[in-house]
């Protein structure tokens, strides 16, 4: 079945020169905007990502949303940025773009002429459109990059060959800057964008990251970013503030009302059984971080499943609920995974 706006049926297996005058674009960057065609092209190649120790490629599993196409963004050296290229694919909605991605596959026989797969449209993820992760530049060392989450719009192919194989076992890396860099981009957007509830909330879910992590700091802690690879999946999650010093997770809320601390709950959860045993003979401290104290149901619920609870206090400090009396930042009893669950 081919595609009215593409021209091109999912599974196509094309040039540049057949792929251009069709959709706009030109050259050979990795990410083209095609302004006259209003298209975005991206162009993902194994070789490439190789070289640089990351893999663009269908996430094995599903979400409640369907499936995730993931893409690493333009720029090989130092820190990728939210503009160019990367700009393209982040604000192809608003500019009335339609991306279209394709995966190399192969070489015209006889020559260095590359072909590409194409796999059809597709939309940046409203809710998490990318991730800040680790990997290396052009010169070998570690950047942060920018890695898009990508959801189809229509017709597309699907295979083995374009899908990342699942992680042998769950793995930790820890990353000084990605969590700061993180929320210095989603700022920029806000500030682009109309504020919604949504956006408010994240505003001050991320001021409160900044506060706590420049409190810890201040107080001699090695804070950043945990990436950690799930056993049998091909899904990661990232927790912006990772306490390297003492082992201890931070999940920050926008808010303690309900819908925010089940929210954080379910990701402190989900990463729980994968922290388990990661570091031997040393447990982590999982905890939540919110703008103020929630009420007591929630901290009781909190307490159930054994994660601990710092929140913002009336003179802007913070203060730990631990064992039904809050406590200053600088005395806390952190629990953690396999300890026994203190009372709230």
């Amino acid at each position: 079945m081919t595609t009215p706006t593409a021209g091109f049926a999912p599974g196509d297996i094309l040039t540049r020169a057949q792929i251009h005058p069709v959709l706009g674009g030109s050259g050979f960057a990795g990410i083209c905007p095609a302004r006259e065609k209003r298209n975005v092209l991206i162009f993902s190649d194994s070789k490439i990502g190789k070289r640089y120790g990351y893999r663009d490629g269908w996430l094995a599993e599903d979400d409640a949303s369907g499936p995730i196409f993931t893409y690493t963004g333009a720029g090989k050296r130092g820190d990728q940025t939210l503009d160019g290229g990367n700009s393209s694919i982040l604000e192809h909605a608003n500019m009335g773009r339609t991306l279209h991605v394709f995966v190399a596959v192969g070489n015209v026989p006889g020559t260095g002429t590359r072909t590409h797969k194409y796999i059809g449209t597709f939309k940046v993820d409203e809710r998490t459109p990318y991730d800040i992760r680790t990997a290396k530049d052009e010169l070998g060392q570690e950047r942060n990059v920018i890695v898009f989450r990508l959801r189809p719009t229509g017709p597309f192919i699907r295979e083995d060959s374009d899908t990342l194989p699942l992680a042998g076992r769950s793995r930790m890396r820890f990353q000084p800057t990605a969590g700061r860099v993180a929320r210095a981009y989603r700022r920029q957007r806000r500030q682009r964008q109309p504020q919604t509830d949504t956006t408010r909330i994240e505003a001050i879910r991320d001021e409160l990251a900044e506060a706590f992590e420049a409190h810890e700091s201040a107080a001699g802690m090695d804070i950043g970013q945990m990436e950690l690879s799930l056993q049998n999946s091909t899904d990661q999650l990232s927790f912006e503030i990772y306490n390297q010093t003492n082992h201890t997770v931070y999940q920050p809320t926008g808010s303690p009302a309900t819908e925010s601390v089940t929210q954080a709950l379910a990701q402190l959860l989900h990463a729980q059984r994968h922290l388990r045993g990661l570091v031997p003979d040393q447990p982590f401290h999982l905890m939540m971080l919110t703008p103020e104290l929630p009420r007591e149901d929630l901290r009781g619920l909190l307490a159930d499943h054994g994660i601990g609870l710092v929140y913002r206090n009336e003179d802007g400090g913070f203060s730990e609920f631990a064992g039904g009396i809050p406590t200053s930042s600088a005395t806390r009893s952190f629990p953690c995974l396999d300890c026994p669950v203190s009372g709230a």
